[in-house]
């Protein structure tokens, strides 16, 4: 970011925002400026004021006519989740864009400081990163010294999907110490097999909750594997684990009680 538009921001702090992730506006919640989101995008719903907040696009893509007509003063994007042409766009228009986009849990913290700055709650967005990164570190160390336990995240059930090195939940599992049975794998989000699974022998398989994971796959015909076999096989929260927000500490608790859950 230039000096120039570094100025630009803490000059006029935005007070109408758009917000095109979920995470995005639970971030802009937690520092106190979630009043000030005047439209977002499908599947945002928490906190339960942000149900309210009128929706202007999804996967699908953004409603561009109507981001004009609400002219907002900060329009904060998903590069990974929103159309790239889109967010061209946006800034063809002129709109001041902000990208949040975190790729590791300690850049959600990043991301609170830098959206502080930009709507004048800097003081709060600071205290809600530091809190955040104290207890991801406090979890980190309480984990360190238990025993791994190896682990295989199911993401989706057909095909038959997992998490791998550099993937989200693949961090997540590293600070619970578990062992990603897949976590060398070609890529981030890599598709395997049954077979695959069987030979890997995971203590505990994670899957998030929803239904169609859920019901796609029936573990209990393959007793081999021990997760099966102890039943140590649990749904947890699919948005506490994938969205980028301060509530991923949430999630992370909930990996690491899976796990602890094992290891008794």
């Amino acid at each position: 970011m230039t000096q120039a538009m570094m100025n630009r921001v803490l000059a006029a702090p935005a007070t109408k925002i758009i917000a095109l992730s979920p995470h995005a506006v639970e971030m802009l919640y937690a520092i106190g400026a979630g009043d000030n989101i005047i439209a977002t995008t499908d599947h945002a719903d928490y906190p339960a004021a942000a149900k309210a907040i009128p929706r202007i696009g999804g996967y699908y893509g953004i409603q561009i006519e109507r981001v004009i007509e609400l002219n907002p003063d900060l329009i904060v994007v998903w590069g990974s989740g929103n159309k790239q042409q889109e967010i061209a766009r946006l800034k063809q228009l002129g709109f001041t864009v902000y990208n949040s986009d975190p790729k590791t849990l300690a850049e959600v913290a990043d991301d609170l400081i830098e959206l502080g700055e930009r709507t004048g709650h800097q003081a709060k967005a600071q205290q809600v990163a530091d809190a955040y990164l104290a207890k991801l570190a406090q979890l980190r160390s309480d984990n360190l010294v238990k025993p791994a336990v190896k682990v295989f995240y199911q993401l989706w059930s057909t095909p038959l999907m997992t998490v791998a090195e550099g993937s989200w939940i693949e961090q997540i599992i590293d600070i619970c110490h578990g062992d990603n049975v897949f976590v060398d794998a070609a890529n981030e989000y890599p598709q395997v097999s049954l077979e695959a699974v069987l030979l890997k022998m995971p203590e505990v398989i994670l899957q998030s909750q929803d239904e169609g994971n859920i019901n796609g796959l029936d573990w209990s015909a393959w007793q081999e594997i021990p997760a099966v076999k102890q039943q140590h096989i649990y749904q947890l929260n699919a948005d506490l684990l994938h969205r980028a927000a301060p509530r991923a500490i949430l999630g992370v608790e909930s990996v690491c009680d899976a796990l602890d859950k094992a290891r008794n």
